[in-house]
């Protein structure tokens, strides 16, 4: 089983941006605890490549690195690009695996520009509001899914 996880801009400044929505874990720490608690639930043999980029044009290239690849599972949180890109929305559509997007924050109860979803229109589930823990609930969605075979 193996998932890719891809972060888009400003995620590299979790923990030390906008603390009060975002929480004080880092990126790193969030893929720390997602390979700790799978572990811990049984699944430490999902493999999950992190990837995170403040380009929209990197964001579409590992997005179409994943047409006809071996990986079972895409979680993205393109965070402002949900609100602003058909290009990525374009390249989600592309994929023929299950796509989970996932935000740390509720961006309902934000500004009003952020109630717009581009991106999720070609996605299978959708996680926000959750914080860090919308990660590994997003893969385990997946994997319990996956598992009961529904």
């Amino acid at each position: 089983m193996k998932i890719k996880v891809i972060n888009g801009p400003n995620l590299n400044y979790l923990g030390k941006r906008e603390v009060e929505i975002y929480g004080s874990m880092t990126l790193n720490d969030i893929e720390n605890f997602v390979t700790k608690k799978l572990g811990e639930m049984g699944f430490s043999s999902v493999k999950h490549d992190w990837y995170q980029s403040n380009s929209e044009s990197e964001i579409i290239e590992a997005i179409q690195e994943l047409k006809d690849s071996d990986y079972n599972l895409l979680v993205i949180n393109p965070a402002a690009y949900t609100h602003t890109s058909v290009a990525i929305l374009d390249a989600l559509k592309m994929l023929s695996i299950p796509v989970v997007e996932v935000h740390i924050s509720n961006t309902i109860n934000r500004e009003d520009f952020r109630s717009q979803k581009i991106t999720t229109k070609s996605s299978s589930a959708v996680i926000e509001g959750m914080g860090y823990k919308g990660y590994l609930l997003a893969i385990l969605g997946y994997l319990l899914e996956d598992n009961d075979g529904n």
